[in-house]
């Protein structure tokens, strides 16, 4: 199998690859500083670093790129500096999943791709009834005043709910939502759900960057796994942070 990783330098995307890498497959990873990814990862015979700009690659780089991938991985998100959070490109997640969504259908490729977006527990998902508190609602209006990443993580979830759908003939999707992401050193029981069942703002859990990419990375490789969550917006939490 060989899946296409953005954001593979973050600290969520890095244990994306490691995990892919540990089950044997190929990975392809866009990043524009190749300087700052592990030594181990450029001698890897089964990882190729691409070192580019994503959204300054062309559509026929991009097509290029995804059209023998069998996934695509998404763990990018904002930098938490000024120019992160309120600089361009505001849309980022959002421009990056419709681009490579764009660049899979354009390939037509006889069996479907897989598309799992990395979001978080503060987007709801809108195709089932996710009900929140008056209080959570209005954290939640400022936080898309106040905060781009928050409406770009959004809005990236519903291009693959609403213009990707349940039926594509090209692209399956999950947009994956962890709680709080917290660091660990090795994989450790979680559990997922279909929704959210603490307040991600008032009572949120945790959970740690390494599970979020090992869930990741199941799904992708585990057919019966993304048969369970193909076109939803599971949540996942470490099982330690439950309580």
């Amino acid at each position: 199998m060989t899946v296409l990783v953005v954001g593979a330098s973050g600290a969520t995307g890095s244990k994306l690859v490691e995990q892919l890498l540990f089950k044997k497959n190929k990975v392809k990873v866009i990043v524009r500083s190749p300087e700052k990814l592990p030594a181990s990862w450029k001698t890897n015979d089964n990882l190729q670093i691409i070192t580019a700009s994503l959204l300054d690659l062309s559509d026929t780089e991009m097509r290029e790129i995804v059209k023998d991938c069998n996934a695509v991985a998404s763990c990018l998100g904002h930098n938490l500096t000024w120019k992160g959070v309120y600089g361009q490109p505001r849309k980022l997640v959002t421009d990056a999943t419709r681009r490579l969504c764009n660049a899979i259908k354009s390939n037509k490729l006889q069996s479907t791709t897989k598309f799992v977006l990395m979001n978080t527990t503060g987007n709801r998902n809108r195709d089932v009834y996710e009900p929140i508190s008056f209080a959570q609602k209005c954290v939640i209006g400022l936080l898309r005043l106040l905060l781009p990443p928050h409406v770009d993580n959004e809005k990236a979830a519903e291009y693959l709910r609403t213009q990707i759908g349940q039926n594509n003939s090209f692209i399956e999707w999950v947009a994956v939502r962890p709680d709080s992401l917290i660091d660990e050193e090795e994989v450790s029981n979680y559990e997922i759900y279909a929704s959210p069942t603490r307040s991600a703002i008032f009572n949120a859990g945790k959970v740690s960057r390494i599970n979020v990419g090992h869930f990741m990375a199941s799904l992708i490789t585990d057919d019966d796994l993304w048969t369970k969550w193909k076109g939803q917006m599971p949540v996942i939490y470490s099982k330690s942070n439950l309580q």
